[in-house]
C-alpha cells in the first residue's frame, strides 16, 4: 500500500541575525549536514534512548560538515512528538575528540534571542545564527540540555556515530568528563537534530541529496569513521575542486512504498521533507527499493513484514512519483541501480527478477535525468552477488571498501544541475 506525500512539519523561523548579514543582501544558507527523522521506537538489534527520552540530561552529538562558512545554525525537529518539546539550553563548537569540545569555539545557541526554546508538537525550529568559521569536513559537536521530561524522542535510528549523554546540565561544559553514557555497541542514533546549515561570503553549487535506505544511511560503515558513500562522495568532490554539500537522506530498512515501524515513513511520503525542502538542493541521487522486494520474517532484521513483495510495476510507478516531485521543484533526479543481494537472508528468485526489471528501467527508460550504476560498482562481474571483499558478510550491506567503490563510480559531472 502506498502512502500519500506527507506535508512537512510547521517551521518556526529564527529571529534576527545577531551577527548581521552583509549589506549586499540577506544571508544564503546552505545545508552542511542533515539526517531524516523518524518516529520513536525500540530498535531490536541495538539500544536507543528514543522511547524513554530525556529528563535533566545533556545530550552531545557529533556531526561532520560537508561545507563550511562563517556562520552556522541548526534545525531541531519534533516531527513525531505528541507534546511540545522544551529545550532548556543548546550549544555548538568544534569537536575536540569523543565528547570534548574546543573551549574557544563554544557558542551558545539561541532561538529568537532566547537561550531556551519550545519546539511545537509535529514542528521544528531553527536556531539564530552564530559566528563560527568552519571548513568542509570539519567535525562539530551540538549539545542539547533537557531539564523537563521530553517523552519519546523524534530521532534518526542509525547514526554509525557515538552519541553521548550526561546527567544534569553540562551543555556549556567543554570537557567530556560528565558524558559517560553511550550506547554499546555504538551504532548510535541522533535525537531531535535534523540539520546544520552554514552561510558564508560565497555560494557553493546547489546541494546533492542522497536518498535511500540503509545502504545510503551507511550501515556497515566504520563507527565514527564517516565513510558512508555520501561522505566519500563529498570528499571526492572537494578533492576534485568541485566542493558542494552532499546531504544524507537515507534511513535503514526504509521502503519506497510502505511505512515501516522500524524503517521510517515510506520513501514517497518523506521525499518532500527529506529531499526537496533541504536548503538549496539541486540534485537528488535515488537508491531505494531493495527492502520492498525482500521477504524477511525476522524481527531482528528490523524489516519484518507479512505483506507480499512489491511488483516491478509498483516500484517503477513509485520512482516516477519521486521524479515528478523533483522536477516540479527544479531538482535534477539521478537514478541509481539497486545493488545485488543474492546470498542475503531476504533474497528470493522472484525478488531478483524484480530487481533486474527495475534496474533495466532505471538504466534505459530515460525517466531519470542521469544514472549511476551502483550494481556494477559492487558486482563488476555481473554475478548477481556483491563481491566478497565489498560487503560486511551479509551479502547485502557494503563494507567501507564497498562504499568507496560506490562513491568512486559516480561521474561527478552528472551531479551538476
Amino acid at each position: 500500500m502506498t502512502s500519500p506525500e506527507a506535508s512537512p512539519p510547521a517551521l518556526t523561523h529564527a529571529g534576527p541575525d545577531p551577527t548581521n548579514a552583509p549589506a549586499a543582501g540577506p544571508a544564503v544558507w546552505q545545508g552542511a549536514w542533515t539526517t531524516p527523522v523518524m518516529r520513536p521506537s525500540a530498535a531490536p538489534w541495538f539500544e536507543t534512548w528514543a522511547e524513554e527520552g530525556f529528563t535533566d540530561q545533556s545530550l552531545r552529538q557529533v556531526v561532520r560538515l560537508h561545507t563550511g562558512g562563517t556562520r552556522i545554525r541548526i534545525r531541531l525537529s519534533n516531527a513525531y512528538g505528541e507534546a511540545p518539546l522544551h529545550v532548556t539550553g543548546a550549544g555548538i563548537g568544534r569537536t575536540a575528540g569523543a565528547a570534548a569540545v574546543h573551549p574557544d569555539s563554544m557558542r551558545t545557541l539561541r532561538f529568537n534571542g532566547s537561550s531556551s526554546t519550545t519546539v511545537p508538537a509535529k514542528g521544528r525550529v531553527v536556531s539564530d545564527p552564530v559566528a563560527l568559521p568552519t571548513e568542509p569536513l570539519e567535525q562539530l559537536t551540538i549539545t542539547l540540555y533537557f531539564k523537563e521530561a521530553t517523552g519519546p524522542a523524534t530521532y534518526h535510528q542509525l547514526s554509525m556515530a557515538t552519541t553521548y549523554r550526561a546527567a544534569g546540565d553540562h551543555h556549556r561544559d567543554p570537557s567530556a568528563t560528565a558524558y559517560t553514557d553511550t550506547v554499546q555497541p555504538a551504532y548510535g542514533s541522533w535525537y531531535y537534530l535534523e540539520g546544520v546549515e552554514t552561510s558564508g561570503t560565497h555560494r557553493l553549487p546547489r546541494a546533492v541529496v542522497t536518498f535511500g535506505d540503509s545502504i545510503t544511511d551507511g550501515f556497515g560503515a566504520t563507527i565514527d569513521g564517516d565513510d558512508r558513500y555520501p561522505d566519500l562522495l563529498a570528499r571526492r568532490l572537494l578533492a576534485a575542486g568541485r566542493p558542494r554539500p552532499v546531504l544524507n537522506a537515507g534511513i535503514g530498512s526504509n521502503k519506497l512504498l510502505t511505512d515501516m515501524p522500524l524503517g521510517g515513513d515510506a520513501g514517497i511520503a518523506r521525499f518532500t521533507r527529506d529531499v526537496l525542502d533541504q536548503p538549496r538542493v539541486g540534485t537528488v541521487v535515488v537508491l531505494i527499493g531493495i527492502n520492498d522486494i525482500q521477504h524477511i520474517d525476522d524481527p531482528v532484521s528490523g524489516i519484518e513484514d507479512d505483506s507480499p513483495p512489491a511488483t516491478a510495476r509498483q516500484l517503477i510507478d513509485g520512482h516516477r512519483t519521486l521524479i515528478r516531485a523533483a522536477h516540479a521543484r527544479g531538482v535534477k533526479a539521478v537514478g541509481a541501480t539497486l545493488t545485488p543481494f543474492r546470498g542475503a537472508a531476504g533474497w528470493t528468485p522472484a525478488g531478483e527478477a524484480i530487481r533486474g526489471r527495475l534496474n533495466e528501467w532505471i538504466s534505459t527508460s530515460g525517466a531519470y535525468d542521469a544514472v549511476v550504476d551502483f550494481a556494477h560498482a559492487l558486482d563488476p562481474g555481473g554475478t548477481g552477488r556483491i563481491r566478497d571483499d565489498l560487503h560486511i558478510g551479509d551479502h547485502l550491506h557494503p563494507s567501507p571498501d564497498g562504499y568507496r567503490a560506490m562513491a568512486d563510480v559516480v561521474d561527478v559531472a552528472v551531479l551538476d544541475q
